[in-house]
């Protein structure tokens, strides 16, 4: 799995940090519509990586899932744009991009960009504690 960056992790956090302050002055409405849209950044994270886990085990790829993928990835940056979180959109997006045609990446600029899920899934976690002071579910 592709990792973060110091630089592009303080960078994210940072961002991060800015949409939680502007969240904290928001109303409790929009606080639990926004953990609701960060929370489908790990639910889709889970599913990516259960059809990876899928594909290594059996070797077999189905243009169905992938299909499905790319689409709740492009939706969820939506979501993360329509919220400021801009580098988590970003990121949300180029995962959607690659897996509606992966060929129109180079390894080196996924590395680069990370978006593995280990990493997005605990940005998003992060996110929900921040705003809820709760733990999102297991």
């Amino acid at each position: 799995m592709l990792t973060l960056g110091a630089v592009e992790l303080k960078t994210l956090l940072t961002h991060i940090a800015r949409w939680l302050a502007n969240l904290g002055r928001a109303n409790d409405a929009r606080k639990k519509a926004s953990v609701s849209a960060v929370r489908e950044v790990i639910l889709v994270a889970r599913r990516t990586a259960t059809y990876l886990r899928h594909v290594e085990q059996t070797g077999q790829q189905d243009v169905a899932q992938e299909q499905d993928l790319a689409e709740r990835w492009t939706r969820l940056g939506f979501s993360m744009q329509d919220l400021g979180l801009a580098k988590l959109a970003k990121r949300c997006d180029i995962r959607g991009r690659a897996w509606a045609d992966p060929s129109q990446f180079t390894p080196g600029f996924l590395e680069k960009a990370d978006v593995s899920l280990e990493s997005i899934e605990r940005l998003a976690a992060q996110a929900i504690r921040d705003v809820s002071g709760k733990t999102p579910p297991p």
